[in-house]
């Protein structure tokens, strides 16, 4: 489905820190099955819901059928709040995902991020249970610890580029292994932390999964 099929809207939610800015993008034609909620990379290394890599998740959940939000951490854009280590941004995406479930009532709850979005999705996913979670790029080994040794109960996706400069694919390969049974992780060659021209492939392979049969 291309974004032209697709309507955006911006939107002020109420989170746990004031005002959070954000924008949901919804199919002209809905399937009504699942709504989505996405988290931006690091707020201290320039990192907003514009990033292009979150855009593209917003894109293969469209083209499923399902509207995506995708929203400012507190501090961000024209986000209240200042940043809060990471914890602070799981209550915020927390909030978000509540807003998208009462929403969409009925629809099944898809959650991801990318980079230290990732990371505090996963957080969010232990408390929120969503269907699906979809991993861009993880900040591997830091996440283990944020996630306190737990695991989402959903079929839960990574993507991951081996010429990664910022999150050691290595590091990634070795956190998924270290869990039973673990995520389905897809490696992709040569593909660095931004994905830089190849972000269609990452878009196809995040639809595949979104549209698989549940596992």
């Amino acid at each position: 489905m291309s974004t032209s099929a697709t309507r955006r809207d911006a939107l002020t939610l109420d989170g746990p820190a004031g005002r959070l800015e954000a924008l949901l993008e919804e199919p002209k034609v809905p399937s009504g099955s699942a709504v989505a909620v996405f988290c931006h990379p690091h707020p201290q290394y320039q990192g907003t819901m514009l990033n292009k890599v979150v855009q593209t998740l917003c894109r293969a959940a469209n083209a499923q059928g399902a509207p995506a939000v995708r929203f400012n951490f507190r501090g961000v854009g024209a986000s209240d709040g200042a940043f809060a280590q990471g914890q602070g941004e799981v209550e915020d995406t927390l909030a978000v995902a509540e807003w998208a479930r009462q929403r969409y009532s009925g629809a099944e709850l898809w959650l991801g991020g990318f980079s230290f979005g990732s990371m505090v999705a996963c957080r969010a996913a232990l408390a929120a249970q969503p269907t699906r979670l979809v991993s861009i790029a993880p900040p591997a080994p830091g996440i283990a610890d944020f996630m306190q040794g737990e695991q989402p109960a959903c079929p839960w996706l990574i993507v991951q580029g081996d010429a990664d400069e910022v999150c050691d694919c290595d590091a990634v390969i070795d956190w998924v292994n270290a869990m039973a049974p673990g995520p389905e992780l897809v490696v992709l060659e040569g593909v660095d932390h931004f994905f830089h021209g190849r972000l269609t492939v990452l878009r196809e392979t995040v639809e595949a999964f979104l549209g698989g049969a549940p596992q």
